[in-house]
């Protein structure tokens, strides 16, 4: 009994040290504002409170529909994996699209507009490594749809990032990447049968990424259209004739490389 007693705090001890090496995301998500040129945006933080410390975080920029759930959903994923996510509003003041109409003139309007769209990026991400839960140096940026294009733009004008991700986005440069330039490792992840993207743009947007010496990674799904990694993309192209679709294995691989490219970008 007395050897019982004694192995007792050791075997609570053991117990203890499990529960909190196996405990289970408990995630934080909240809108947040910070401002741009005078322009408030709401955007939507999230990251793992069972985490202790700083990590690396990640800037989500949403398809031209707006800050909605969908990018919500993807900065939570972000911090399942373990980093600080701050899902951006590009727009202001939390301004979405329920018309792809609306949504066209809002995501044009912006990009001939870029340097207001380079303001509002980057203030998200100072708000973003503000954040006490963030290694202000280890910094990267996912986009889906219009939002891929912002990332790989920003990638091109040199913005300090470890990396960034573009989800069936739009590979057009506002202004194209000179050598040298690029300091983001670039993943395009691309639906092989998206309509909205040319074989020239590709062609153009490789050439492109050669003749700057960059480090870029373009991975094509066969099948997949535009918005393959969105559940409501083939519900919205259906009620606006919008050649779209959700495409369940494509997303996941997508998703998978997303892993592995952060993992690699973050290491060390």
């Amino acid at each position: 009994m007395k050897n019982l007693l004694m192995k007792l705090p050791v075997f609570m001890l053991v117990l203890g040290i499990i529960s909190v090496a196996t405990a289970e995301p408990r995630i934080l998500g909240k809108t947040v504002d910070y401002s741009a040129q005078g322009v408030v945006m709401k955007g939507y933080l999230a990251y793992d409170e069972n985490i202790s410390g700083k990590r690396p975080g990640v800037l989500v920029v949403h398809e031209w529909w707006g800050l909605n759930d969908y990018a919500r959903t993807r900065a939570r994923m972000l911090a399942e994996l373990g980093y600080t996510a701050l899902a951006v509003d590009m727009y202001g003041e939390g301004k979405r699209a329920m018309h792809p109409d609306d949504a066209k003139a809002f995501s044009s309007e912006l990009m001939k507009n870029f340097d207001v769209a380079k303001a509002r990026f980057m203030a998200a991400m100072e708000f973003l490594k503000q954040q006490p839960t963030v290694e202000p140096t280890r910094i990267a940026a996912i986009g889906y749809c219009f939002g891929g294009g912002v990332v790989l733009n920003m990638a091109r004008q040199g913005v300090d990032l470890r990396g960034v991700a573009s989800f069936h986005g739009g590979l057009t440069a506002v202004k194209p990447a000179q050598p040298g330039s690029v300091k983001a490792k670039i993943l395009v992840l691309h639906g092989g049968a998206d309509k909205f993207i040319t074989p020239e743009q590709i062609e153009a947007f490789k050439q492109e990424m050669k003749s700057a010496g960059a480090d870029f990674q373009f991975i094509s799904y066969s099948g997949a259209t535009h918005s393959f990694t969105n559940p409501e993309a083939t519900e919205l192209g259906k009620k606006f004739s919008m050649p779209i679709a959700y495409n369940a294995d494509a997303d996941k691989k997508s998703w998978g490389e997303l892993r592995e490219f952060l993992k690699k970008i973050f290491k060390g």
